[in-house]
């Protein structure tokens, strides 16, 4: 586990932690060439100002290896591990994930100091588990010309997290799955969730 931080000039009253996405499988480790964390480490960049000036940190993530690799337990273990160094701060924390950084996110968001989750493009399968965000918020946004992950399996995740959370649902519109295109807008609804939730 590697995270990068940035913290405010002042007085630290919230953490982002920033989990980047992923593969289905591979066991091939997570390095600085990899796109996935440059893009989110960019993403973080971009909204660390903001977020400074509100007194939240900002930490990225670097998983140990690519993939998902069936349940997922080493990418949550990798997350967790994060979260047990966050819980020092004794701040509330938001976790901000994109891809398969949000399908993880939302398996660890029941750490008490989590106040909820940020996904942006989540790569949701149908038979994952709402029960860690009971009490807690989830706000997930996709755009409708994502070819790599599902908008409508993101809705269906919400809806099914609804019982057990407060969600919301932002619709994107035609930006696809690499925040990349329309990285503004990208950008704006990432810092302003976890603003939100961190207020």
């Amino acid at each position: 586990m590697q995270l990068e931080r940035w913290g405010p000039s002042g007085e630290c009253r919230g953490l982002v932690l920033l989990l980047h996405g992923g593969k289905p499988r591979s066991t091939q480790a997570v390095d600085g060439r990899s796109l996935s964390w440059q893009r989110i480490r960019a993403l973080g960049r971009d909204i660390a100002p903001r977020l400074h000036e509100a007194g939240l940190a900002v930490w990225v993530h670097r998983f140990e290896q690519r993939g998902w690799n069936g349940n997922g337990a080493d990418r949550i273990a990798d997350a967790r591990e994060a979260l047990v160094e966050a819980k020092e701060l004794a701040v509330p924390v938001v976790i901000l994930g994109h891809s398969m950084g949000a399908r993880t996110a939302v398996q660890v968001a029941d750490e008490p100091h989590v106040r909820g989750v940020v996904a942006l493009a989540p790569w949701f399968d149908p038979r994952d588990s709402v029960e860690a965000l009971a009490g807690k918020r989830l706000i997930a946004a996709h755009g409708t010309h994502d070819r790599i992950t599902s908008a409508k399996a993101t809705q269906a995740y919400v809806r099914r997290a609804s019982a057990v959370a407060a969600v919301e649902y932002v619709d994107m519109g035609p930006l696809g799955h690499y925040l990349l295109r329309g990285r503004r807008e990208w950008n704006l609804v990432a810092s302003r969730s976890c603003l939100d939730l961190l207020a």
